[in-house]
């Protein structure tokens, strides 16, 4: 069993978080914010004959919540080229084709600690995106950063077992 007092007691904060693709060796320029991280398991009831006071539960069909990316806007792209891969105002054929080559994507959520240090990671599997605003509402009047959100449908993510970091301290200068 471990030392108890090489356990960490205090919450990480939720502000120490890259994203990037998996393969990928570089996170995704400036993400900053990341929501719904959930699943929900349907509960199916069940009922035999001849009790009819008490119902058991099972688990049934689990679904994962869509997960919103936002950043500020610049130039760089790779929101907009992801977006286009599964809508394309621009297509030879004049209709609503699509072109569905490597729409999906897994992506990579890392946690770090104060110290820098990784703590948790995420896989997120299967992401695709179904939603894409390129930059929110422009306002003359307003003090804030212009940014865009894309929307990705998932199939579901994974908490990679990680070994928590030895707790780093400043040296004392003596």
């Amino acid at each position: 069993m471990a030392d108890s007092k090489t356990k960490r007691r205090d919450a990480y904060k939720n502000f120490r978080f890259r994203v990037k693709f998996s393969g990928g060796a570089e996170y995704i320029l400036g993400v900053s914010k990341v929501t719904g991280f959930k699943r929900t398991t349907e509960v199916i009831k069940h009922r035999s004959g001849g009790d009819p006071g008490t119902s058991y539960k099972l688990p049934g069909r689990t679904e994962y919540d869509a997960i919103t990316l936002e950043r500020g806007v610049t130039t760089d792209k790779v929101f907009e080229q992801w977006a286009n891969r599964v809508w394309s105002f621009h297509n030879a054929g004049g209709g609503l084709e699509t072109s569905l080559k490597d729409y999906r994507r897994d992506l990579i959520v890392d946690v770090f600690n104060e110290a820098g240090q990784k703590v948790l990671s995420y896989q997120v599997y299967n992401c695709w995106v179904s939603e894409w605003q390129p930059v929110s509402d422009l306002d003359a009047n307003a003090n804030a950063v212009a940014i865009q959100h894309i929307k990705l449908e998932n199939e579901g993510w994974v908490r990679e077992d990680l070994p928590e970091p030895p707790e780093v301290g400043f040296e004392d200068p003596a």
